[in-house]
């Protein structure tokens, strides 16, 4: 009876906690948008290399962004669409 009762409060505690944490990471504002004029338009072209998805990106936040990841994996620069 007592080792039932210990393992409940112990249960207890744990999933409050992970409750808690999950509330507190939901209820965090979104990070304000970059000043106007802050992002770049760029005309980019991507393919996944793995299953050839393909992603056309417009806007940056610089001229030479990082590529997008897609299947676990940097998506390749196929060409600059001018």
């Amino acid at each position: 009876m007592l080792l039932k009762l210990g393992l409940a409060i112990v249960l207890f505690v744990v999933i409050l906690r992970a409750g808690l944490f999950v509330l507190r990471a939901v209820s965090r504002p979104a990070p304000e948008p970059p000043p106007p004029g802050e992002m770049r338009r760029v005309a980019l072209h991507y393919r996944c290399t793995v299953c050839g998805a393909e992603v056309k990106m417009t806007r940056a936040i610089d001229q030479d962004p990082e590529p997008p990841r897609h299947c676990q994996e940097d998506m390749e620069l196929l060409t600059e669409i001018d």
